[in-house]
């Protein structure tokens, strides 16, 4: 699953396995490849979510924030969060440039930052039964936040294969000139 979005000039990507649960969406339009579409897509309206995430370089790479937030929810053993309660692992994970920082608040999202030069975000998007910043369990990571993440609108281009910046960039080359 690749997912690019484009909210006051933040683009990101967005990937993870089709077997793994994905939050709640509604499909606005549905467009398939041929008949002078040449890359298939979906519109989605997705409802309120919340994500774990974590801030990083872009020179660190992302395999540091990804295992942050995969001990987070229990990957490689006891959960690093307030109970120790595993949680199930969702996707998509988000990478994308970082708007803003957050305060530390109750699939994973890659995002670079406006306000630092190669600064990304890496996001877990948490199962459904975390609706609430209540029911989320806090993290003992301190470089790990919880993220509320408003309704919003996003185009889905789904493709096999494995998720780089070199293929990123061409998907949303493609799914950007059907757009």
């Amino acid at each position: 699953l690749n997912h690019q979005r484009r909210t006051n000039n933040i683009m990101g990507s967005v990937f993870g396995k089709e077997t793994v649960a994905e939050p709640a969406y509604d499909v606005l339009l549905q467009r398939s490849a041929g008949h002078g579409v040449e890359t298939s897509y979906e519109i989605r309206k997705y409802g309120e979510r919340f994500a774990a995430e974590v801030e990083y370089s872009e020179d660190e790479g992302t395999g540091d924030p990804f295992r942050a937030l995969a001990r987070y929810i229990g990957v490689f053993g006891t959960p690093e969060n307030e109970g120790n309660q595993a949680i199930s692992m969702t996707a998509p994970v988000v990478m994308e440039k970082s708007p803003t920082k957050i305060a530390m608040t109750a699939p994973v999202v890659m995002e670079k930052s406006n306000e630092k030069e190669g600064e990304k975000t890496m996001k877990f998007i948490l199962p459904k039964e975390f609706d609430d910043m209540s029911k989320i369990p806090k993290p003992t990571n301190p470089d790990v936040h919880i993220e509320e993440i408003p309704a919003q609108l996003g185009v889905v281009h789904r493709f096999s294969g494995s998720m780089s910046e070199t293929t990123n960039r061409e998907k949303s080359a493609e799914l950007a000139s059907q757009l």
